[in-house]
């Protein structure tokens, strides 16, 4: 027969039981609370649109836990948009379906039956934006230091004069040509003003610019060239910046193409997936009136094809369909057929207006083939005097020759080099560009944006 227990043994029982029932309460709320912290990141994408060049810290701001920084798109089979939340640096996080909480069900899973969407796909991959216009002294000083080098393929960017075309009233004078010329009336350099009545014109190491011509008046520059004497080398001509009071010739810009011209080898599958599920929400932020899309490929020779032209249209669901007919395949080397492409994409065939405001995004991540340097000289000028903006894209996998010809061609037709970033955590290793401080956006944002700040009126 067992013997009775104490009372003393029955106390002792007791206490023991409770402590261990608080202990494993303690435990569970200490794995709840490390689960929340860990799925919410301490920064997020910063909302800032342009870049600082200040000294600024790069990238990241601090920004409340829970608060979301974009949206999925483009998965009917979870019913719309999603939002989700990403640490600098880490893969997104699961987003979480629209009603699935206080439905029973964890926040973060997805419906049964649905399939994990891929985050190599629309509102997730992240860029910035550097325009080395705008930051010109830190430019020159990368050049004067040694630190860069050019021409870059045939582009050399290096000597520039800035001139601001404004009628009697002060007022910009955009879609203006500008040229400049030397002594005997030779053109160095033609250009368009943007709507800020702003050109860019450049000249080579071995040119002397006498005059510029622009809204009905010549006007003559004066250029100091480097002349290796002194304590340190200039690679850089100095050059006045031209205000020049004169007449309207051309129609203002009353529409906007924009262009995307993709490098579709096999090393782009990522961009051109995000593309696919992108596109139709870029043109749905950016607003269709007023603007002509047209989406362009090419690859090298010896693939399927090495270019794929296709026209300028306001139908968004024919571009669309033109971008999901694509994908990645051939290549091989590292260099492609960047040529060929820029020559027809800037071609008359391809329906430039002269009455529009022209953007060409060139998404891609390997360099023109040497050899090619005249035609690329070529299509770029022509590209500065139609007055379409080369805007690079620089995807993973890119080198520092692939940067300096994407930020040379930039430069030279007035347009801004946009690279993409590690902190979505997607694809291979983004190259870290040669740059200042800089804010990093969503991929969507920063085309969006830059669609809109060209946008006529």
């Amino acid at each position: 027969m067992r013997k009775p227990y104490t009372r003393w043994q029955r106390l002792l029982g007791f206490g023991l039981s409770l402590a261990v029932i608080l202990l494993l309460a303690a435990c569970g709320a200490a794995k709840t609370a490390k689960t929340n912290a860990s799925a919410k990141p301490a920064a997020t994408v910063s909302p800032e649109k342009k870049p600082s060049g200040d000294g600024e810290e790069r990238g990241l701001i601090e920004a409340p836990a829970d608060e979301a920084i974009g949206g999925f798109y483009g998965s009917p089979e979870l019913g719309g948009s999603f939002d989700f939340h990403y640490a600098s640096g880490d893969a997104p996080v699961a987003p979480v379906a629209p009603g699935v909480d206080g439905e029973g069900s964890d926040p973060g899973t997805l419906p049964t039956g649905t399939a994990e969407p891929d985050f190599g796909e629309a509102f997730v991959l992240t860029a910035a934006e550097w325009n080395d216009n705008e930051n010109w002294p830190f430019f020159t000083n990368l050049v004067n230091a040694g630190t860069i080098s050019f021409p870059s393929f045939g582009i050399d960017p290096r000597n520039r004069i800035v001139v601001t075309l404004t009628d009697a009233a002060g007022a910009p004078l955009g879609n203006e040509p500008v040229r400049l010329k030397d002594a005997d009336g030779a053109e160095l350099w033609t250009a368009r003003t943007d709507k800020n009545g702003t050109a860019y014109l450049f000249f080579g190491a071995d040119q002397t610019p006498d005059l510029v011509e622009a809204g009905g008046v010549s006007t003559p520059v004066n250029v100091q060239t480097p002349d290796g004497s002194g304590q340190g080398t200039t690679m850089t001509a100095r050059a006045e910046t031209l205000t020049v009071t004169g007449t309207a010739s051309a129609a203002a810009p009353n529409e906007l193409q924009v262009m995307f011209l993709v490098d579709t080898t096999g090393s782009m599958a990522d961009e051109i997936s995000y593309l696919q599920k992108d596109f139709s929400a870029i043109a749905e932020d950016a607003g269709s009136s007023g603007i002509r899309y047209a989406a362009c490929f090419y690859r090298d020779e010896g693939d399927e094809y090495v270019t794929r032209m296709n026209p300028f249209t306001s139908d968004v669901s024919e571009v669309q369909v033109k971008i999901n007919s694509e994908y990645a395949d051939g290549g091989g080397d590292n260099p492609e057929a960047v040529a060929p492409a820029l020559t027809e994409a800037v071609s008359a065939d391809q329906g430039w207006s002269e009455s529009a405001e022209k953007l060409l995004f060139l998404i891609f991540d390997a360099p023109p083939h040497d050899g090619t340097e005249t035609a690329l000289d070529e299509a770029i000028r022509s590209a500065a005097a139609q007055g379409i903006r080369v805007i690079p894209v620089v995807a993973s996998n890119a080198d520092r020759a692939t940067e300096l010809f994407g930020r040379a061609a930039a430069i030279v037709t007035n347009g801004t080099y946009v690279f993409l970033t590690d902190d979505s955590g997607v694809g291979d290793e983004h190259l870290e560009p040669i740059v200042g401080s800089y804010d990093v956006e969503l991929l969507h944002d920063v085309i969006v944006r830059i669609i809109n700040e060209h946008r006529p009126g």
